[in-house]
């Protein structure tokens, strides 16, 4: 099975209006790592997320679309502070400007004295990803999980950073220096990958940097550009290209998370809490993962595809 940790929230949408003074906006479940949760779910795996949840309105319809996706919620803690707002202004070409209101909320409450003494058994990997990294006391809780549970199944990792939330980048390299060398798969964006290491930094030169500290696997995602794998053994793989009509890419780069670790997992590559790439077809791979990114891209709000959707689009 999997868990995710970290960002549980309601990403709200302006919606534009004519009316001066009227405000119009529409809310949706979300949050990095509960979108993947929620994908692996969607895709017919067991997975879990572990996270301090609001016992608020919001927080409430958090739980309640975890259940109805099918998400565990044995790993959740609940807590009377409020939950984190996303406010999202979409633009022309589907691409989103985020505001977050985190400020003493409950998914950057956790504490390392309140994680699970144990995992469960059947624990095939743990999702890392975004401002719960970089944020509060969940940042500390969550780098303390890693460290523990690192060698005793797979760990995933998508820095995704937020520096509106947390604006001093220091902190997002220092936290990616930390979690980098635990994690067999680490997928990046081209704006993580220039947000902390420069524009100078090659898209090959940080694959190689990041297999040569300890990872397996590292995705670099470019958005309607595609996506390129790399593996430990010197094997790339890139996405061939897809056209669809955007309506917004929320959540985009989640399912490429969930659709890749799901495909790993689908075809043995994960299997007893480790990652073992030596017979993975890693062009199919990164086909299935960016096929599933682009039918999210063609719904508003982090909309993620079933398997049976994804084996649609791949024929």
């Amino acid at each position: 099975m999997f868990i995710s940790c970290g960002d549980a929230l309601i990403d709200v949408f302006n919606q534009p209006t004519d009316i001066v003074g009227k405000v119009a906006m529409h809310g949706h479940v979300g949050g990095s790592p509960l979108n993947v949760a929620v994908g692996l779910a969607r895709l017919g795996n067991e997975a879990g997320f572990l996270c301090k949840n609001s016992s608020d309105f919001m927080g409430q319809q958090i739980a309640a679309y975890m259940k109805l996706n099918g998400v565990r919620d044995d790993w959740m803690l609940e807590t009377s502070l409020n939950s984190t707002l996303a406010m999202i202004q979409t633009n022309a070409d589907g691409s989103a400007n985020y505001s977050f209101y985190t400020d003493n909320t409950a998914d950057v409450s956790l504490r390392t004295n309140e994680l699970p003494d144990k995992m469960p058994d059947s624990l095939d990997a743990l999702h890392f990803s975004s401002y719960s990294t970089a944020v509060g006391s969940t940042r500390r809780a969550l780098l303390s999980l890693a460290k523990r549970e690192a060698g005793n199944c797979v760990i995933s990792y998508d820095p995704n950073l937020r520096t509106s939330i947390e604006p001093d980048t220091s902190i997002w390299r220092d936290t990616f220096a930390q979690l980098s060398p635990l994690a067999n798969y680490v997928k990046a964006s081209d704006e993580d990958i220039s947000m902390l290491f420069g524009d100078g930094k090659s898209f090959e030169s940080f694959a190689v940097d990041t297999i040569g500290a300890g990872a397996s696997l590292v995705a670099v995602t470019e958005g309607a550009d595609g996506c390129t794998l790399y593996t430990e053994d010197g094997r790339r793989a890139r996405s061939k290209p897809i056209k669809v009509t955007v309506a917004d890419t929320v959540g985009a780069g989640d399912t490429f998370q969930a659709a890749s670790l799901h495909w790993l997992k689908a075809h043995r590559c994960i299997s007893n809490g480790t990652l073992n790439l030596a017979d993975a077809d890693i062009e199919a791979c990164v086909n299935f993962a960016a096929v599933a990114a682009a039918i999210t891209c063609t719904r508003h709000g982090a909309d993620l595809p079933t398997l049976q959707e994804v084996e649609a689009g791949l024929s």
